[in-house]
C-alpha cells in the first residue's frame, strides 16, 4: 500500500508517516515496489515488506532429532534441517554441535550474521523460562538444571529465548499460518509427551510460570499406583508399550518392532502399521486418539477456542486418525457449538511446528514486542 493509505489507516499524518517510513526504508524492512497508483495527482507509490530484511533461526530441541529452521520476517520458511537428537549424550556436547549446525544453516540460506536477530530454542518438558534451563523432561531428564539458553547464546554468538514446545508452536501457527482472525487458538502438540499452547486475542497465554497447557500429566483416569496422566494413556510410549504387551501375549500383527525397545521407534512403527489398516495397530492408535480428543474437548471447552492445530513429530504419520477423532468430539459435544465451531486442522509444518514457531517467536519480540503475552510477568 502508499503511504497515503498508511495515513488513513493508521489515524497519523502525512509527516509522521512519511518520517516512520523513511526509517523503515533506511532499515530495509520497507521497500518500494516500483507499483504506482495514478489517482489524478502524483502517482502513490507502492510500499511492500522485505521479508528478508529479518530472519531467525528455531531450534526444537529433542530425543531423537534436533530440528532447526531460519524463518524470515513474513513467516516463510528459508532453510530447514535435522540432525541426531540429544538424548544420548551430554548437554555440554551437543551445544557446540547445534551452534556449528545454525552456521552451517545460515551460510547455506546465503544470510548474512546481520539480519539474523537471534535464536528461538523449543524445550520439552517443563521449562524455566527465567533461567532459561528445563526443570523436568520424560525425554531429556541428562539437561534438567542445565542452563541450556546461555550456554547456546556464548557457542552460537546469538541472543537466545527459550519456550515450550507446544507454546512455540501454537504462536508460530497462530503468526505464519491462516490463524490471524482467531480469537481464541490451542495448538495441541504430542512429541514425547503431550502439551497445549494457547494464543488468545493474538497474545501467548503463558500463564504464572511460562509452563501453561501442561495438559500432559492431567489425570485422565485412576489406578491402584494412583493417578494415571493423559501421556500415560495416549502418549507415544503408551501407545508403544500396549503394542509390545500385545504382541507377547500372541497378537497377530504387521507391526515391527526392532530391538532394543525403543519408544519413539516403536510408536512411528505402530502408527505406520495403523495407517495402512492393521487391526492391532488401528485399535491401538485410535484409542490413543479418543483421549487426545477428550484433552482438546476440555481445552475448547474451558477456553472457549475457535481453532485447534495438531502439531508435533508424534502426530507425522497418523495424524490424519487423531484429526477424524477430534473434529467428531468437538462436533458433537463442543458446549458453545450452538454459538461458533472449532476450526480443527493438522499443522502445516507438523514435524518442525515448534522449530518454526521458536524462530517465530524470536521475530515477533524484535517486532511487536507488545503482543508476546498476556497474564504473566514474563512477556
Amino acid at each position: 500500500m502508499s503511504r497515503v493509505e498508511l495515513a488513513e489507516i493508521t489515524g497519523l499524518t502525512q509527516a509522521t508517516i512519511s518520517t516512520v517510513v523513511r526509517g523503515l526504508l533506511d532499515d530495509h524492512l520497507l521497500v518500494e515496489s516500483g507499483e504506482r497508483e495514478f489517482t489524478g495527482g502524483k502517482p502513490r507509490i507502492k510500499l511492500v515488506l522485505n521479508p528478508r530484511a529479518r530472519c531467525a533461526v528455531g531450534v526444537q530441541l529433542g530425543a531423537d532429532w534436533i530440528i532447526l529452521a531460519v524463518v524470515d520476517a513474513a513467516g516463510a520458511i528459508v532453510a530447514r534441517t535435522r540432525v541426531r537428537g540429544a538424548r544420548d549424550e551430554a548437554p555440554e556436547a551437543v551445544v557446540p554441535s547445534i551452534a556449528r549446525d545454525v552456521e552451517h544453516l545460515l551460510a547455506v540460506a546465503g544470510l548474512p550474521q546481520e539480519v539474523v536477530v537471534g535464536l528461538g530454542l523449543a524445550l520439552p518438558g517443563v521449562v524455566d523460562l527465567e533461567r532459561g534451563s528445563i526443570v523436568s523432561s520424560r525425554s531429556l531428564s541428562r539437561w534438567e538444571g542445565f542452563g541450556v539458553r546461555d550456554a547456546l547464546a556464548d557457542a552460537a554468538a546469538l541472543d537466545v529465548v527459550v519456550e515450550t514446545n507446544s507454546a512455540a508452536a501454537a504462536i508460530g501457527e497462530f503468526w505464519a499460518s491462516g490463524d490471524g482472525d482467531s480469537k481464541a487458538h490451542g495448538t495441541l502438540y504430542m512429541g514425547a509427551g503431550l502439551g497445549a499452547g494457547i494464543v488468545l486475542a493474538g497474545s501467548l497465554y503463558r500463564g504464572a510460570s511460562g509452563n501453561a497447557g501442561a495438559i500432559g500429566p492431567v489425570a485422565g483416569g485412576s489406578g491402584r499406583s494412583g493417578e494415571i496422566g493423559l501421556e500415560d494413556l495416549a502418549g507415544p510410549a503408551a501407545v508403544a508399550a500396549h503394542a509390545r504387551a500385545a504382541l507377547a501375549r500372541g497378537r497377530t500383527s504387521s507391526i515391527v518392532l526392532p530391538e532394543p525397545a525403543d519408544p519413539f521407534t516403536d510408536f512411528a512403527a505402530v502408527a505406520t502399521a495403523a495407517v495402512l489398516g492393521d487391526p492391532l495397530a488401528t485399535s491401538l492408535v485410535e484409542d490413543s486418539a479418543e483421549h487426545v480428543a477428550d484433552a482438546a474437548l476440555t481445552l475448547a471447552n474451558v477456553l472457549d477456542l475457535d481453532s485447534i492445530v495438531l502439531a508435533g513429530p508424534s502426530f507425522a504419520v497418523a495424524g490424519s486418525i487423531y484429526l477424524a477423532a477430534v473434529r467428531h468430539r468437538l462436533a458433537t459435544s463442543f458446549h458453545a457449538r450452538g454459538r461458533h465451531g472449532v476450526d480443527v486442522r493438522l499443522s502445516a509444518q507438523i514435524s518442525d511446528a515448534a522449530a518454526v514457531g521458536s524462530a517465530a517467536l524470536v521475530l515477533q519480540q524484535e517486532l511487536a514486542p507488545r503482543h508476546l503475552g498476556v497474564v504473566s510477568e514474563l512477556a
